[in-house]
């Protein structure tokens, strides 16, 4: 449990949209099954970022494999649920809500505010960079503000403001409103739009208090980790960030997409750390990269079709780097459905272990359930 802490802790989750091919960013280049599963999206052994004997890094991850040599970096191999879904709806809200087997209303991440700030006093304790609310961040009572972009959300008039008040409540009625009851769904809806409304005053200062060394690059993901830096270095008291990155569902042309997705992924993680170091900000933050599900072993003659057995990323200076669970099996014997690398780890286990050991509040409620955690982060 992490205690006495100069600052709280602050935890920022990145979403993979789409399923991560995670076989094909911690890549087993020594495994015969691997390139012959993989005679059009394989990455030959030459071009792989050596890790050990076994695993290494795709070679566009080269900023991850840094941070991961500097120990700052956990992978979480072979993370899952049983029965993975492969839908991209289905599996994501999964992944939202922390429940496979039912459909849930509630957010993992929503109840995890709710824990940090049960009066709501704070609409931003938890703050979405990007277009619509995440299902993992709604729950009824819980205020959170979701940002399209910090630089024109500073420079919105009154007028403006409505408007992206009424085009963040349209996303959020498309997206969920089906799964929630009429009456306290219309209600949640104006709540969300009035949340939108009341971080603006406390938002538009932040581009204007903030200077940086760091120049990140043009890309969405990017952009959205800027504004994570800025606002956590702005002291609002944001204690969960959400943001997104999508376009991993490589059912063709995976080669040239992956890659460009990685140089954009693990560039924007390794410029947000310097930038929180620089600002002397970043001890107090881990991220938290995940993804839906991951793809099959075997390529489709131009990229990968949904599966599972798939890895994430916990991130930060207090992280004790390393390799957490174990690499899915490669005998064809253990696949899941015949074709998928099988799950070696509940995901449910690393977010018990994000919500005890890291921010700081009960999971059993939030996970539904006691999962056994792992230990990925050093000691204060």
């Amino acid at each position: 449990m992490v205690t006495a802490e100069k600052k709280d802790p602050v935890l920022v989750v990145v979403q993979l949209t789409g399923g991560n091919d995670f076989m094909n960013t911690l890549i087993p280049y020594t495994a015969g099954i691997y390139h012959d599963s993989r005679p059009t999206v394989g990455v030959s052994e030459d071009r792989v970022l050596k890790m050990n004997g076994e695993l290494g890094f795709h070679p566009c991850a080269a900023p991850l494999k840094e941070m991961f040599d500097a120990g700052d970096v956990a992978i979480i191999q072979g993370i899952g649920y049983e029965n993975s879904n492969r839908s991209h709806f289905r599996a994501m809200d999964i992944m939202h809500t922390a429940e496979p087997l039912t459909i849930a209303t509630e957010g993992w991440l929503a109840l995890a505010i709710q824990q940090l700030d049960p009066a709501g006093k704070n609409v931003l304790t938890g703050v979405s960079f990007g277009r619509g609310l995440p299902r993992a961040m709604v729950a009824a009572g819980v205020r959170v503000t979701s940002v399209g972009d910090l630089d024109g959300y500073g420079l919105m008039t009154s007028v403006e403001a409505q408007t992206q008040r009424a085009e963040e409540l349209d996303v959020f009625r498309r997206m969920y409103s089906p799964m929630m009851d009429t009456t306290p769904s219309l209600s949640y809806l104006h709540q969300t739009g009035d949340d939108v409304l009341a971080g603006i005053d406390q938002l538009q200062t932040v581009p204007g208090n903030y200077t940086s060394t760091v120049e990140y690059a043009d890309n969405p993901i990017a952009k959205s980790l800027r504004d994570v830096a800025r606002t956590h270095i702005s002291g609002l008291g944001t204690r969960i960030f959400y943001t997104q990155h999508g376009g991993y569902d490589h059912h063709a042309v995976e080669t040239v997409n992956h890659e460009r997705l990685l140089t954009e992924l693990t560039g924007a993680l390794s410029d947000f750390m310097a930038d929180l170091r620089e600002h002397d900000a970043a001890e107090e933050v881990v991220i938290y990269v995940f993804t839906e599900f991951g793809r099959r072993v075997q390529d489709n003659g131009s990229g990968t079709d949904h599966g599972s057995g798939g890895g994430a990323f916990i991130i930060g200076e207090r992280v004790e780097g390393g390799l957490y669970a174990e690499y899915p099996s490669l005998d064809p014997t253990t696949f899941a459905n015949g074709e998928d690398l099988a799950h070696t780890i509940d995901f449910r286990s690393i977010y018990a272990t994000l919500l005890e050991q890291w921010i700081g509040v009960e999971s059993k409620d939030i996970v539904r359930g006691v999962y056994e955690q792992i230990s990925p982060f050093r000691a204060a």
